[in-house]
């Protein structure tokens, strides 16, 4: 049998104990930069039908990344979670590597200072509950053990939240038949929401259009979504039919 690496370890050591998944998701962040040679980690709540919501970033890089994935729209933690599939790019310059989402890539190769990442979705059976990112200030590969414990902590992570969350895909509370107003990958990102609903009153366009239209400004002018979204309700920036 393989020895148990030094993440999994240290989740084996907390699990029954926390019953916040803020607090959880914080221990597991930290777990994995102790014990993994990474420089951050963040975790997202994020399912293909229902919302996204990030517990924890270890750091401002971390939450960054975050940040940049909301804003464009794109990220390896989408790909992800949407693909169940782990996106581990051990050199954020290799385009072929990053041709799933080459304005992400760009973006943060322009913006931080991270040279790998590793993200990692947290299922267990069918139930996708989110996703693991690491970053790495350096490029380079995770180490075979070190991927082996990585992995091996990602479904005791997934398992321990599924405790805390008995309807992981009820994130939003909506029951059979409902569907949110808004976008529902913004979890609880209320100032875009805010944001969307004026924007979608000032040009009488659908709140789809409407955030649409909130990331296509941001992106055009290398902002984060979430700093456009406070200029539109703080009335610095109102939306026209003639704006592009």
């Amino acid at each position: 049998m393989a020895e148990r690496g030094a993440v999994s370890t240290a989740l084996l050591g907390i699990a029954g104990d926390i019953t916040d998944e803020r607090v959880l998701a914080e221990r597991i962040c930290r777990a994995c930069v102790d014990g993994l040679d990474i420089d951050g980690a963040s975790m997202s709540l994020l399912t293909a039908s229902v919302a996204r919501e990030t517990l924890f970033a270890s750091d401002a890089t971390a939450a960054l990344l975050e940040e940049l994935q909301f804003s464009l729209g794109e990220g390896p933690c989408m790909q992800a979670a949407t693909t169940g599939r782990a996106v581990m790019v051990s050199d954020l310059s290799d385009s072929v590597a990053t041709a799933s989402w080459p304005a992400f890539a760009a973006a943060v190769v322009e913006r931080t200072l991270v040279g790998a990442l590793f993200v990692i979705p947290l299922q267990w059976g069918v139930t996708n509950l989110g996703v693991l990112d690491l970053y790495r200030a350096g490029p380079g590969e995770l180490s075979q053990a070190q991927c082996r414990d990585v992995f091996a902590a990602a479904n005791l992570a997934a398992l321990m939240m599924l405790d805390l969350r008995t309807d992981p895909d009820d994130h939003a509370g909506l029951h059979d038949g409902e569907t949110p107003w808004l976008d529902p990958t913004l979890g609880t990102h209320t100032e875009i929401h805010q944001a969307t609903g004026m924007v979608l009153a000032q040009l009488d366009i659908d709140a789809t259009d409407a955030l649409a239209r909130l990331r296509a400004h941001a992106f055009a002018h290398q902002r984060l979504l979430l700093d456009v979204a406070d200029d539109v309700i703080a009335r610095r920036l109102i939306f026209t039919n003639e704006m592009r």
